[in-house]
């Protein structure tokens, strides 16, 4: 079997070929021994494109006239202490408070409330709870633009403060009842 191209007229042998290497027209198949004039005519495919219409001249607008854009109102900055404006930033943002020691300083306070029972493991946590909400209530007073927290210090100065009162009583009542038991057996 043969193929030929409708538009060049062209064929082609091999069976595998599906598209004219002159213009790209899809091949159709032929019978060798049929003549060329009896063949058919070539298909009009419906890929063809289709045709350009071309419009009218190009849109014109009815001009109006518009007032001129205002000036966008004027916006109160108040305290732009806490913002920063970076040159790839349409609007103002704000630095975030460093809070980390207030934060340490309530863990520890809690952890000596909650763990400090097991193994007096809290006379080691609660002193760690001050120091930390002591230093950063420190910072806040100094910086407080740069340092936040001030609640989760406070917070942890008296977590810490009340499992030394609680532990300190408790050593308190068992001196007393190891004292009043000895005394008793005596």
């Amino acid at each position: 079997m043969m193929k030929r191209c409708p538009k060049c007229g062209q064929t082609y042998t091999d069976k595998d070929l599906n598209f004219c290497f002159n213009d790209g027209e899809l091949l159709s198949y032929l019978a060798e021994d049929a003549p060329i004039s009896s063949r058919p005519a070539p298909p009009v495919y419906a890929d063809d494109p289709p045709p350009t219409e071309f419009l009218g001249s190009s849109r014109v607008t009815n001009e109006t006239k518009w007032e001129p854009p205002q000036a966008p109102p004027a916006v109160w900055q108040g305290n732009r202490t806490a913002v920063d404006q970076t040159p790839f930033s349409q609007f103002p943002t704000q630095i975030a408070q460093n809070q980390t020691l207030g934060i340490v300083s309530l863990g520890l306070g809690i952890g000596a409330m909650t763990l400090g029972w097991c193994c007096s493991s809290g006379l080691l946590l609660s002193p760690a709870a001050l120091i930390t909400g002591f230093i950063a209530l420190s910072q806040i007073k100094k910086d407080p633009r740069s340092y936040g927290g001030r609640g989760f210090a406070i917070g942890g100065i008296v977590t810490a403060a009340v499992f030394l009162a609680l532990y300190i009583l408790f050593i308190i009542i068992y001196g007393i009842a190891l004292i009043g038991g000895g005394l008793a057996g005596q």
